[in-house]
């Protein structure tokens, strides 16, 4: 009896085990799992020194205000964060606003849907997809409007992802990704017949040479939307409070600095986009967006066991659990940057290239 019941406890603990690390743990089941965090691009024995290669641009801010800067600088950046993000919160890297009676999932496509609806896609037209990390909206943009879709991200690794994930969902005939900078893209003037961004062009170190590059690869008369993440009209630059939510945002994703919302609308207009609407969706009424990153504080506790646990067995590589720590502290600093309503990660801006 006591050898049955040795047995039974033991293949208790090895289930729990497993649920714990393998069933528990992956935020999508045709996502990524936690045996197979890597460092993206960068080799096994390279992330921890990468990591620290990060944190150094933060020494030098300046750097980071230069556009032949800012490629490393993000590349490095989801080199180290891709695989824990699609493992922790899924395929699409950006947030929405929370819907009643809907799961988080439904509401990302459906924030996802909205972007291509407001620019009008039609099938068969080409749409462009400025900084399309592994492809989580596009693949839902494109099912949605059945519009060809091309995607780019500085990120090899992200391309490799996107690819696989677009064959998987069979959408390989209506979705495409280009490895390229979007600051210096790839493609001729007058391409695409609408284009969209979601929480990507933040990573820009000037929005207007973003938005310049997006003017000319539109065809005129053409629209382009934003999702865009800035300080609102309540932060102020003289509560300090403020400023250290502000800065971790920036310091935790990557970004050479935030810019006010009124800073939107100007630089659009300046590489010569008429502003058809502009609204935050992240404002009231709407639910807020951030309950997400509240109600995950038990998946990021349980996900840190994970790593620290497959990173001292050596199954993840050395520096992972740094970098997730990073994110769980800079998920604290987006949760208040959206409980004070200084922060926004989706103020929208639809505008068209002009036909003449």
């Amino acid at each position: 009896m006591d050898t049955v019941a040795l047995f039974f406890t033991g293949a208790l603990i090895a289930g729990g085990i497993y649920w714990f690390l393998c069933v528990l743990g992956p935020a999508e089941r045709k996502g990524k799992r936690a045996l197979d965090l890597s460092g993206g691009s960068i080799s096994a024995e390279k992330v921890q020194d990468n990591y620290k290669q990060y944190w150094s641009f933060f020494r030098r801010p300046k750097e980071i205000e230069t556009a032949d800067k800012v490629p490393d600088f993000v590349d490095t950046f989801y080199n180290l964060v891709t695989d824990i993000y699609e493992w922790g919160w899924g395929q699409s890297f950006h947030f929405s606003p929370s819907i009643r009676g809907k799961s988080h999932r439904d509401a990302t496509r459906l924030h996802e849907e909205m972007a291509v609806d407001l620019i009008q896609a039609k099938p068969g037209q080409k749409i462009l997809d400025v900084g399309c990390g592994v492809g989580g909206p596009m693949r839902a943009i494109a099912s949605h409007s059945r519009a060809n879709v091309v995607g780019i991200t500085i990120n090899e690794y992200q391309v490799k992802r996107a690819r696989d994930h677009n064959r998987k969902a069979g959408l390989d005939a209506l979705c495409e990704v280009v490895c390229g900078n979007f600051l210096k893209m790839p493609f001729g003037d007058n391409t695409f017949d609408g284009a969209y961004s979601i929480e990507a062009t933040c990573h820009a170190p000037k929005l207007e040479e973003v938005y310049a590059e997006i003017y000319r690869v539109l065809k005129p008369g053409s629209l382009y939307v934003s999702y865009e993440w800035v300080t609102t009209a309540k932060f102020n630059p003289d509560d300090e409070e403020h400023v250290e939510v502000i800065q971790g945002i920036e310091r935790g994703d990557a970004l050479p600095g935030l810019r006010a919302y009124s800073d939107i609308a100007v630089a659009a207009k300046k590489v010569g986009f008429e502003v058809v609407k502009e609204k935050d969706l992240a404002a009231p009424p709407a639910e807020p967006w951030w309950t997400r990153l509240k109600m995950g504080r038990l998946a990021y506790w349980r996900n840190h066991v994970v790593v620290q646990i497959l990173s001292a067995v050596g199954v993840a590589p050395k520096g992972t659990v740094d970098v997730h720590e990073m994110l769980f502290k800079t998920a604290d600093f987006l949760s208040r940057g959206g409980e004070t309503e200084i922060f926004s990660p989706m103020h929208m801006i639809l505008c068209r290239k002009p036909i003449s």
